[in-house]
This record gives C-alpha cells, structure tokens and sequence, in this order.
C-alpha cells in the first residue's frame, strides 16, 4: 500500500457541520442507523466526454488511520460538543461498507463512483475527506489524459512541483497525472514515494551562473554525462543555445563515450523552432538527442504544435496541468440515497428547483455494459443493488429524462463497476501499484469510443438508469411534489 499521510493526524481534517450532524444523531439515539450514501460528480472538467477516477488509495489510507486522539476530542469539548460524544468518537471503530469503481476507469456525471453504506454517523464524517480526494486526484487525472491524448504518443511529462497550490497539490497531483498518462514527474519525493519515474532537466539559472553559455554547457556535461539534457533558449535557441550546445556534446561527451539525452526550448515560437533545431541537431550528427518543449503548454497548444508539424519528443507541462488551470475545479457531491428501516431499504431523494441537481434514490448498482464484438462501452446503467442485467436477452435502454428515447442492444457483456472496498469496517480491496493503475486507465479509454474523446463536443455517453430504479426515483418525485396519481 502507499502509504502517503506521512505521520500527520487527520481525522479532523473535515467541515465543522459533519461533526455537528454526527454529535445531533448521536444525541437523537439515531447514530447506529444504516444510511447509504453515494459520491458523485455533476459536470466533466473542460466540458470533456468523460473524466478519470483517482484518490482511492488515499481514501483507503485515511479510513484506515480514522482513529481520534486526545487532543482531537479536546478540541471538540472545547468547541461545545458533549462529553458523552467524545466518549463515543474515543473508542470508534470504522462498521461501514464501501464500495468504488478502480482508480483509473472512466466515469461519467451523476454515477456514483463512490458507495458507504453504514451507521449515519460513521458515514457522514467521511463525506469531506472523500471529496477531498476524489475531487482534487480525478481532476488532475482527466487533465493529464487530455493532454497525453492531445500529444498522440509523444510524451508527456509533469513538471508542475514548484507550480503546485500546495504541497498536497504537488505531491498527489503528481501521482494524479501518472495515473493519466504522463510518463514521470520532476519531484523527489513523489516519485520515492509512489514509484513514478523522474524526469531531470537543466534551468535557466545554471547557465546564468556561468561566464558564458559554452562553459555552463561544458560543466554541466561534465557533472551529468549520462543524463546530459540542456536548456537551449537563455539567450538565444538558434544563435547560441544550439550551437554552443552541441560544442558541449562534441567537447565533454563524445571523448567520453557518451550521448546527450536531449536539448529543452521553454520559449518563443516552438514549433519553428523545433524544426531548425532538429535539422541542426542531426546534421551535428545528434539524430538521436531527443527535443523536449515546455512554456505553460495545455492540450490545445500540444494539439497545434502536432498539427503544423512541431519535432517535439517530450512536452512537458506544468501549471496548466497540476492546477487544471482551465477547469480547477471537479463537482463531486456526496449524498444520501437511502436508510434501512425494520430491515427494508427506504429510498431517499434530494429534489430541487434546478432539476440537474435531483439525486437517484435507493441503494445501487453500477454496470458498464460493453459491445462484445468491439469491446467498446455501449452505456453504463444504474440499477437497484439486487437486479441482475442478463447479458443472454436484449436489454432496453432508455433516457431517464426523456423516456421516449430508447435503444436495444444485444450481443453485450454487462460488467459490475462498483467493487467492494471495506466490509464491515474491515478492507478487503488488494491495491494494485499505481503503475498497475496507469495501465489499467490507459486500457478502459481505449475502450471509449472516439468520439466520446473528442475534445470539442464529445458525443454524451449515456448513464440510463434501469426500469424499476427509474420508477423508484419517479414515484419518490411525484410523492414529494404532491402529484396525484
């Protein structure tokens, strides 16, 4: 397991309402009641087809670890809440039931991604770390997956560290966007702690602090022989970084056997400049010292520089992909669907005036049903947690909002995506490695269909909800709204 809460204590490391909530069923004799409760998200980032699910190792982690010290409760009691409620947190023990997709499948808005089932007052104290991770790792990741699509095979690295909002932020982030596709990432400690690949290169100070671009060339050649990678643009790219560059390689390296790793333009117009330098590059006879580019890059820019024919082999990103800095932020929500009552599941329901915000009641399923044929996704369907999808018939879907909407589809193999996690507070998830993870993601996109990846107006990937869940969710609607039937 990867263990990253490096010693801290976060169990209060939450919103003062969910303690408020748990001390006020506690109070009510209603802490031990079964809820269920699903974490879902409302919109893609950058109005995407899908998004990328990741934080579920550090959800685990703190689950785990959810344990109250002394001077947890102490602020509490501090803080207006009773003895009596202290005492139940001082010897709490984790009951609940979880369930989640893997980290690294595609999701979509308003499937839960995340499902607890337990006492209300253990679940409820979960709902801000989930989102925490959930929000902040999903959104990282969907963003590294665009950007790696964008660049259509070209490498893409993380360099966003010293760009981070936060340590959390630079150091899940970085974990974030591996899971996505990037290929390592520039920070130590990431990669030490999640064994991500690290990527080096030279900045622009190194050769600052020399008399010359040459000599800055020459000694950092010296130092790095076999992991020579300059950065060519502090003056000049054309006129001096490249020239001087390949003095460097001819006067340090070759005498000693070596071959430069690559050359890094981090300004001006890339793309022509990627052109000049691979044609000088080769006729010094580098053909082999690779070209990475840099410069707040994001899949747009990527996308363009392919298209007119950029001879890049590694860009890397920063700012534009740690911080998502066109969509920072991932709408998940946590809500309740449901509570048991004398053994039997009561569904519940959140309406509102904005009716994108009315939640799916009851406790269910999620399948993903996939062609048999091609092995694309077809669509993924809700349905209550006991119905069984039969892949031998065809099966009927249809569009909850607008029911006249229905298509049959057969031939298709229907795949549970909510797999358990904690039973009875005990976890019974194997954690695969995040390089296990990063493949598994790269293989389920590769499953969607094009254009379901586009970047400009994605084909909507349909999230039906089966028959009898959608007449559980209509019933409630028109219970709660007065409608006679």
């Amino acid at each position: 397991m990867e263990k990253t809460s490096l010693g801290r204590n976060l169990s209060l490391m939450t919103e003062l309402y969910e303690f408020t909530l748990a001390n006020g069923y506690f109070e009510n004799g209603m802490a031990e009641q079964i809820a269920y409760f699903d974490l879902f998200f409302r919109k893609v980032p950058d109005k995407g087809g899908f998004a990328v699910f990741a934080g579920l190792s550090q959800i685990i982690e703190y689950i785990k670890n959810l344990t109250f010290k002394e001077e947890d409760l102490q602020y509490l009691r501090d803080n207006g809440f009773s003895e009596k409620f202290t005492d139940y947190l001082r010897d709490f023990k984790f009951t609940c039931d979880v369930w989640s997709v893997p980290e690294g499948t595609p999701v979509f808005p308003n499937e839960p991604v995340i499902k607890v089932r337990g006492p209300i007052a253990q679940a409820q104290l979960l709902e801000t770390i989930l989102l925490i991770c959930m929000n902040h790792q999903s959104l990282i990741a969907t963003k590294a997956n665009r950007l790696v699509r964008a660049a259509k095979g070209i490498a893409v690295a993380e360099f966003g560290t010293r760009r981070a909002a936060s340590f959390d932020s630079a150091f899940y982030g970085s974990r974030a966007a591996y899971i996505g596709g990037c290929i390592g990432t520039s920070g130590i400690k990431q990669s030490r702690q999640f064994n991500i690949p690290m990527i080096n290169t030279m900045i622009h100070s190194w050769v600052q602090m020399f008399d010359s671009e040459y000599e800055a060339f020459c000694e950092y050649a010296r130092r790095y022989p076999d992991n020579c990678t300059l950065v060519v643009d502090t003056y000049d790219t054309l006129r001096s970084g490249i020239p001087n560059a390949v003095r460097a390689f001819d006067d340090v390296l070759k005498p000693l056997g070596k071959r430069p790793v690559s050359v890094r333009i981090d300004s001006g117009d890339i793309t022509y400049l990627s052109k000049k330098v691979r044609k000088m590059l080769d006729e010094a006879g580098y053909p082999d010292c690779e070209i990475a580019a840099s410069n707040s890059l994001d899949e747009y820019i990527i996308n363009d520089m392919i298209l007119q024919g950029a001879k890049v082999d590694c860009f890397i990103v920063g700012e534009r992909l740690i911080n998502s800095a066109s969509s920072p932020l991932f709408s998940g929500v946590y809500k309740l669907c449901a509570v048991e009552k004398n053994g039997s599941i009561v569904p519940k329901i959140n309406l509102s005036e904005n009716v994108s915000k009315i939640t799916t009641p009851h406790s269910k399923m999620l399948y993903r049903l996939f062609d048999r044929e091609t092995g694309k996704a077809i669509a993924d369907v809700l349905t209550l947690e006991d119905e069984i999808i039969d892949e031998s018939k065809p099966y009927t879907l249809f569009d909850p909002d607008f029911t006249w909407k229905r298509k049959e589809v057969e031939g298709f193999v229907a795949r549970k995506l909510l797999v358990p996690v904690f039973e009875g507070g005990k976890c019974v998830y194997a954690e695969p490695c995040v390089e296990a993870v990063r493949e598994y993601c790269s293989e389920q996109i590769d499953n969607l269909w094009e254009e379901v990846k586009r970047f400009e107006n994605p084909h909507t990937y349909y999230v039906d909800l089966s028959e009898k869940l959608w007449r559980v969710r209509k019933n409630l609607i028109e219970e709660h709204k007065g409608v006679k039937k």
